[in-house]
């Protein structure tokens, strides 16, 4: 019996302190949470390099956070009602409506990609390339707000929402913009864009970044039809398997450049090629499929839409010669050789040269 109350006495002193070191380690947990996104909203400001911050214990659910996206909570992303408005073998786009601070003060659309965890590498493996995609900015190419990663591997993918929807469908004549009278304007106006765009990513970051999986639906318009690219980057998330399958589907809708055969990985060449694609798209207003097609010895009416030199018959002459210089600028773009195509620099160059 003395035992036994000796042995009491000792659990009544041992429970409470065993109960305050869990909750001392809940607590550090939580902190140990918080500031990993609090870093990595620092890191835009002060430019850290990757190999400054420890992904290693990113496992569980997470919100990664970058500008522009500190008003966002995870209950508000995971509980905001939207409507799917795209999807792929590797994942789904849902337009969502989202609060728009913090403490609920209205809501507005944002754009949430859903990659399929099978179809995505580990927290540990592509955080430091998301961090690399996170903290681009740039007029020209749509901005990563946040990363939420689910218990179950689960990725969600935060981005603003653009009404004004993509290329292929302005092209189309879906958009409300379609019909603009100087159509050779808006044309050489976003291709412009699309290429500064594109400079940014091979020239203006500290590594280049191959963007991957550009193509006419990867070209987000502005209200003011200003392109930005999206998309970039996306190879360097997704597992090899459904890297190729992205790749594949690029020779199925006629982007994927001829040395993609055998090398199977994206290069700045690939992108050019991709460029190219979208130029003659923009002329013809034809499917990238048939611009593959085209040959150089075809007459400049058979290749150009129609509405180009019609539209402007007082300046017909003028008007094609400089839709004669932007053809012969995106062939040069789809050379068949890699070293033989321009650069970014040289495309934008070019282009200048058109729109004096």
């Amino acid at each position: 019996m003395k035992w036994n109350g000796h042995l009491r006495i000792i659990l009544a002193v041992l429970f409470p302190f065993l109960f305050l070191l869990i909750l001392i380690s809940a607590v550090f947990y939580c902190y140990i949470r918080t500031k990993r996104v609090r870093i990595i909203q620092k890191s835009h400001e002060e430019s850290v390099e990757i190999g400054d911050f420890d992904y290693a214990e990113v496992e569980e659910e997470e919100l990664v956070v970058f500008a522009g996206g500190e008003h966002l909570r995870i209950q508000d992303i995971l509980n905001a009602p939207g409507e799917v408005v795209a999807k792929s073998s590797y994942g789904t786009f849902y337009r969502a409506s989202i609060k728009r601070t913090a403490d609920g003060d209205g809501s507005t659309f944002m754009l949430l990609r859903f990659l399929r965890p099978v179809c995505i590498g580990r927290s540990e493996e592509i955080l430091p390339a998301i961090r690399v995609i996170g903290l681009v900015r740039h007029p020209n190419l749509v901005p990563l707000r946040s990363l939420y990663v689910g218990p179950r591997g689960e990725k969600l993918f935060v981005y603003p929402f653009y009404t004004a929807g993509n290329l292929a469908q302005f092209l189309k004549g879906e958009s409300r913009e379609s019909n603009l009278s100087n159509r050779w304007e808006v044309i050489y106006n976003i291709s412009v864009g699309i290429a500064k765009g594109l400079d940014h990513l091979h020239n203006g970051l500290h590594k280049p970044l191959i963007h991957g999986n550009l193509k006419s639906k990867n070209i987000m318009l502005d209200y003011d039809l200003q392109p930005r690219l999206s998309d970039f980057g996306l190879h360097l998330l997704l597992r090899p398997v459904a890297a190729q399958g992205m790749f594949e589907a690029l020779t199925v809708e006629g982007y994927k450049a001829p040395e993609l055969i055998k090398i199977k990985e994206a290069s700045m060449e690939t992108d050019i090629y991709n460029l190219g694609i979208i130029l003659l798209e923009m002329l013809t207003r034809k499917e990238p499929t048939s611009c593959r097609l085209l040959v150089l010895n075809q007459k400049m009416s058979d290749v150009f839409s129609s509405e180009l030199i019609s539209e402007r018959k007082d300046q017909s002459s003028n008007i094609e010669a400089l839709l004669r210089r932007f053809y012969q600028l995106a062939m040069a773009c789809c050379s068949p050789l890699p070293a033989l195509r321009p650069d970014i620099r040289e495309v934008i160059r070019k282009l200048e040269e058109i729109g004096q």
